[in-house]
């Protein structure tokens, strides 16, 4: 199960990205939080125990055959979904929400966080083991089923942002295997029309299945928020405040008024990226957008030289949920998308999806040491 590979084996050129992208974090992360309600908290601390919490398991998981874990993945597959019962039966609820487990120490753990690397696993063995030439009906179906019942529990919780991450690692894995146009053209007018569906809300028996009216209002205000600005469009409208403000170089480290003002909503989590460009201007963000950029084309280069067509599909599966978060993140706080809570990678402030990260990034290099092996 274990096997030792020569140091020179390891992606460090990936992870002294991740951590330059870490550090980026953690040093906003203080920044942001410095003249806020958040300050006595030390977040920025917290989250430099998740980072290095994380790269120790990153480095645990390379060090595991990922065929094991291929092997194993319909009992993992299984644990996941439990997790996520166990979730709508004792999670703690919070803002309305019920996604959390309550773990020894006061720690909370979200299940739907790690689900998605299983997800990624699990799609990965199927498309491996039963998808040779070309995705058929039957393949969409199965995938349908295998990322639909974990997008359903999560959406459940409510949460519709990670529910749609979800949504992207099928994608990858349906277009890696080679899915016919007319397939894809079909999937693309069913999810519209489910999106309908899912808008007006469905009853079936005593339970109306739908969006709630505050997730409507989140996907629809972020197109004028200045109708309700201190309702729906509140979080975006002062989101575009803070990046525009920032001009060209920004206002400087702790300078921003948006963010130390509290105007800036959760300037720790969702809107970092705002709190950035307000205090670093468009020159930062856009340097840190071209480090995540080098990130992901090192994950595909990875890709490109997995040992097998398994390695591919889960190092693909993890830029297609990186990319992803990357996307509707950014996209939110500069009012391109609705607001759904997507933090960014390796930067919000959280330690689920810190941990996940480096988990995946740990499966990355899993499969990397292991390509010159026969």
């Amino acid at each position: 199960m274990f096997k030792k590979f020569s140091i020179r084996d390891f992606d460090w050129v990936l992870l002294g990205l991740v951590l330059l992208i870490c550090a980026v974090g953690v040093t906003e992360i203080y920044s942001a939080t410095l003249n806020t309600k958040f300050a006595d908290s030390h977040l920025w601390l917290k989250q430099v125990y998740w980072i290095l919490g994380g790269m120790l398991l990153m480095f645990f998981v390379s060090m595991i055959d990922y065929h094991k874990l291929l092997d194993n993945s319909h009992w993992l597959y299984l644990a996941s979904i439990v997790s996520l019962v166990a979730v709508a039966l004792v999670g703690r609820k919070y803002l309305g929400a019920r996604r959390w487990i309550m773990l020894p120490g006061g720690q909370h753990f979200q299940p739907s966080e790690w689900v998605k690397l299983i997800l990624i696993i699990a799609l990965a063995k199927y498309f491996a083991d039963h998808v040779h030439d070309e995705v058929r009906v039957a393949d969409i179906v199965k995938v349908g089923l295998i990322a639909g019942v974990p997008f359903a529990l999560v959406l459940k919780q409510p949460d519709l942002g990670t529910a749609l991450t979800y949504v992207p690692v099928a994608v990858a894995g349906l277009f890696l295997g080679g899915i016919r146009f007319k397939h894809a053209a079909v999937l693309v007018v069913a999810s519209v029309l489910l999106a309908v569906a899912a808008w007006h809300g469905i009853d079936i028996g005593r339970h109306h299945v739908g969006l709630q009216e505050y997730q409507k209002a989140r996907l629809v205000s972020f197109r004028e928020p200045e109708r309700d600005p201190q309702g729906s469009g509140y979080q975006v409208q002062q989101s575009l405040i803070a990046v525009g403000s920032g001009g060209l170089w920004g206002k400087g480290a702790a300078k921003g008024t948006q963010t130390q003002g509290a105007f800036l909503p959760v300037p720790q989590t969702d809107f970092i990226f705002a709190a950035l460009a307000e205090e670093h201007g468009f020159v930062g963000a856009l340097l840190l957008l071209l480090l995540y950029c080098v990130m992901l084309m090192r994950l595909i280069h990875d890709a490109q030289t997995a040992p097998d067509r398994a390695g591919t599909f889960v190092v693909m599966g993890v830029v297609a949920v990186l990319a992803f978060h990357l996307m509707v993140n950014v996209g939110m706080v500069v009012g391109f998308m609705p607001v759904t809570g997507i933090p960014l990678p390796l930067m919000s402030y959280g330690g689920s999806s810190v941990l996940f990260a480096f988990l995946a990034l740990g499966m990355v290099n899993n499969i990397r040491m292991r390509r010159f092996v026969n």
